[in-house]
Parts: structure tokens; C-alpha cells; sequence
């Protein structure tokens, strides 16, 4: 496994690669989950490309872009050990050319004002322009995303598709802890105790899915409403120190119906202590 810390190094070391290219994109503090994404893509393709990088630009003024951990040497040994073989380390400077952007992007509110981005203004304006530079310096055949930030992949699938970008976009399911809590880079911020109650997000979303898939097979109508209601309900009961962010039932393509169908996804964000958790599952129904 290579590693390129500059754009020259990139540039010689990609210009080397054979066959169709894999990327994943990550901010390091890296998991089972990233790990997933990695073995997905150097199975699928001969070449894989991991980058770190940190981006400032989708992080707003009170979160935790300071703190955000920074694990290389760790990282390193998990991208070797799962498949890669090119990763790209960059500095700041490599991505963005001046501490204020001259190009920036102003992004449709109707996927990126809802769920995360209600209360994040700007974050999905910093993702997609990291990826997209991202996309452009890698130039990679397939890109690779968890589906545990559902939003993201979906705002980053329009993007591709809008800007003619020739990669293909590829999920993977969430990688779980054996208690059910989705894997993500902030859980190492949670106290024993919290992690232990934070397990009972994934309890509460299959809760609901049996509620729903039990209403879809006797198709029987359930507003999404009153199932919002349900899963926050228990939530609160489960986690009374939980500051909840939100609790939202939508289709797959993120748009609002009132009523449970084949495609409804429930999404949750909460704080447990200083510590913001994201996690959803779909709740429609199962194909075959």
C-alpha cells in the first residue's frame, strides 16, 4: 500500500494504477464500518483509494471539528489491512487553494434543510464540495458510502448525478456493534454508561419497523405521525438524558408521506451527553 501527503505524490501514484478504481472518502478514526466500505471496494476492483482528510468546511462554529479525533498511524494499518492500495493524506492547502473558497456551492434546500441539515445550515454545502474536489483529484470509477449518513448519500448521489460526474455511486449497509449501535467515529466520546444507553436507538427503530412491516402485510393504514410519536416516545423513556434532535419517518427518496409505506426509512439524531449519534434503518417493506 502506497500513501500520497501531497497533490505531486497523488498525481504520480494514480497515474500508476491499473484497471477500474474504488474510492473511499473519510475523515480517519477509522472503524469496522470504513473498513466495510474499504473490503467492498478491493473486492469489486483491482485498485482502491482511501483519502483522510478532515474537512473544515462542513463542520459549523459550535461543533467539534477541534476535537475531532486524529488517529493516522491507526488508520494506516486498517486501510493496508482491508484492502487499499493507495491512500491520500492531504493538507489543507491541497484542497482548498485559499482560507475562503472562490467557488463554492449553494445547494438545493429540499434535501440538504430537513433531518441533519435542519439544524447544521451549510454542512451539506461543505460535503459536497469536498467530495466533489475529492472526486476530481482521485477521478476515481466507483465511490463507496455507508448507508448510516443516508442523507449524505443521497445528497451526494444527486450531486454526482448533477454535475455528470462518470463515477458510480455504491452503498453499504451500517456496520452495527454487537449491542446494535450503528459504528461511528464519536462513539469512542461516549462514557461506558452512555454507550451502553445508546444501544437502545437501534432497539427503538426496529421496534417500529416490526409495527410497520406487521401494518404492511395486514395492509392496514399507520400515519407516520403517530409512528414518529411511537419511536420518540420510547426514546425518551430509554434514554431520559437524551436530547433529541429528531425523529422522522420519510421514503427512501427523503420526501414526507402521511402515512407508512413500501419505502419508509426512519431516521434518528440525538445528544447523549456532549456526544451527537445519527442512525437509521428502513422500515418498509422487505424485498422478497
Amino acid at each position: 500500500m502506497k500513501v500520497a501527503k501531497t497533490l505531486n505524490e497523488l498525481r504520480q501514484m494514480r497515474a500508476e494504477l491499473k484497471g477500474s478504481v474504488g474510492f473511499v472518502p473519510t475523515m480517519g478514526a477509522l472503524h469496522e464500518g470504513h473498513a466495510s466500505l474499504i473490503r467492498k471496494s478491493a473486492k469489486e476492483n483491482p485498485e482502491t483509494v482511501v483519502s483522510i482528510f478532515v474537512n473544515p468546511s462542513q463542520f459549523g462554529p459550535n461543533e467539534d471539528f477541534g476535537k475531532y479525533p486524529k488517529t493516522l498511524e491507526e488508520d494506516l494499518k486498517k486501510c493496508e489491512a482491508s484492502g487499499a492500495t493507495l491512500v491520500f493524506v492531504p493538507h489543507r492547502s491541497d484542497i482548498y487553494r485559499s482560507e475562503r473558497s472562490f467557488i463554492t456551492f449553494n445547494v438545493s434546500s429540499e434535501m440538504t434543510s430537513i433531518l441533519c441539515g435542519k439544524n447544521r445550515p451549510g454542512h451539506f454545502e461543505g460535503v459536497v464540495q469536498v467530495v466533489s474536489i475529492l472526486f476530481n483529484l482521485v477521478d476515481p470509477d466507483f465511490a463507496y458510502f455507508g448507508e448510516k449518513d443516508f442523507q449524505q448519500l443521497s445528497v451526494i448521489k444527486k450531486m454526482t448525478e448533477e454535475l455528470h460526474f462518470q463515477i458510480e455511486i455504491r452503498s453499504v449497509s451500517t456496520m452495527r456493534e454487537e449491542s446494535g449501535l450503528a459504528m461511528s467515529s464519536r462513539n469512542r466520546y461516549l462514557s461506558p454508561e452512555h454507550h451502553e444507553l445508546a444501544a437502545n436507538i437501534y432497539k427503538t427503530m426496529k421496534e417500529i419497523k416490526k409495527m410497520a412491516q406487521d401494518a404492511l402485510s395486514e395492509q392496514k393504514e399507520i400515519s407516520v405521525e403517530s409512528a414518529e410519536n411511537e419511536a420518540r416516545k420510547q426514546l425518551e423513556q430509554a434514554i431520559p438524558e437524551a436530547k433529541i434532535d429528531y425523529v422522522e419517518i420519510r421514503s427512501d427518496d427523503l420526501s414526507k408521506s402521511n402515512f407508512l409505506n413500501e419505502n419508509s426509512r426512519i431516521f434518528v439524531a440525538l445528544k447523549i451527553g456532549s456526544t451527537r449519534l445519527i442512525d437509521n434503518l428502513f422500515i418498509g417493506k422487505e424485498n422478497g
